[in-house]
């Protein structure tokens, strides 16, 4: 067997050896040289673009209706909308310059295509085209900037809401805490060399204004339709809080306080019932029926999007979104600080 085997190998090589010199041979009889492109060839090629721009094109919708229901569902906060907004505009003016810039790619490139009698054009400067090119752009780009600065300015203004609910979120590898005002409205100081076992965000314990103040792990929860203002710290690297569905992120930064307010305007259980949600619920549910896992529910959820270590990916805290009634229940039942400190 392994005789055979070795003798169809020494075949195929003279075979491929005479199949070489069979080409040699050819090309002597050639009137051109062999590293001389014809016009046929040439004819050939730019075709050959066109065929591949088809192609190219139709594989572009082909993803996008392919991956199209991957995507996030809607803004389920006010800012978010807006967002969502921008985004769209950014995406369908990206998508007409890459249709249009690569038609004219592949087009040209079959038009000019070469040709034995075809003469280069010296073609040095044109004032009217230097100007389309900077204008066109620059407008296209003064128009996302300025309402990108516009939409960030509303989210990260000081809160002149008397209603709004404070929320703080402190973050440390690899978890997050959740500590809100309690009826006095106004966090406790903090100082970090009190951070301990059971002061874990380093509460100053000689501060009164932080004995109300409610710490909880694990999940917190939100009212809907009532403007939530965020301060964020950091304990040892950079971390980011990251909200997707409320198109929220805001990094948390060691040694300083950052910002961020949003409004919700979907519950958690007005987001599980959303068709579109269902959808993409079931698909990841499919999945993990494959991989032997328990279905899931939907949830919002805090992730950090900062590499922060090698336990980043389990980085994540639920967010429970409900009436004011359900979280007014909620925070009552929930123990503050100085409870806590006591025990």
């Amino acid at each position: 067997m392994k005789l055979l085997v070795l003798l169809a190998i020494v075949l195929l090589i003279i075979a491929g050896h005479q199949l070489l010199r069979i080409i040699e041979l050819s090309r002597g009889l050639k009137k051109t040289k062999e590293w001389e492109l014809t016009d046929s060839d040439n004819d050939r090629m730019g075709k050959a673009m066109l065929v591949f721009m088809v192609l190219f094109f139709a594989f572009f919708f082909w993803q996008v209706a392919r991956w199209n229901d991957r995507s996030l569902p809607a803004a389920a906060s006010e800012h978010g909308l807006k967002i969502d907004l921008l985004w769209d505009a950014n995406i369908y003016l990206v998508t007409f310059i890459f249709l249009v810039t690569n038609f004219f790619l592949f087009w040209f490139a079959y038009k000019y295509r070469g040709h034995a009698k075809a003469k280069a054009v010296y073609f040095p400067h044109n004032n009217k085209l230097e100007m389309a090119w900077t204008i066109i752009p620059a407008s296209a780009l003064a128009f996302i900037i300025i309402f990108g600065l516009k939409y960030w300015n509303e989210i990260t203004s000081v809160s002149e809401d008397p209603n709004k609910v404070l929320v703080e979120l402190y973050a440390k590898q690899f978890d997050w805490t959740a500590r809100y005002a309690g009826k006095d409205g106004k966090l406790g100081t903090t100082d970090f060399r009190q951070i301990s076992g059971s002061n874990s965000v380093g509460m100053d314990t000689a501060d009164v204004l932080g004995s109300d103040d409610i710490l909880v792990k694990n999940e917190f929860h939100i009212p809907v339709n009532k403007e939530i203002v965020f301060e964020m710290r950091s304990r040892d690297v950079i971390h980011s809080a990251y909200m997707p569905h409320f198109r929220a992120q805001m990094n948390c930064v060691p040694g300083m306080v950052t910002f961020f307010k949003f409004k919700p305007i979907k519950t958690t259980a007005e987001m599980r019932n959303d068709p579109y949600v269902k959808q993409l619920m079931a698909g990841i549910n499919a999945q993990r029926k494959i991989n032997g896992e328990e279905p899931v529910e939907f949830d919002y959820t805090l992730l950090c999007n900062k590499i922060c270590g090698s336990s980043h990916y389990a980085m994540a805290m639920t967010i429970i979104v409900e009436s004011e009634a359900d979280y007014n229940n909620w925070i009552a039942k929930q123990k503050t600080f100085k409870t806590v400190a006591q025990k």
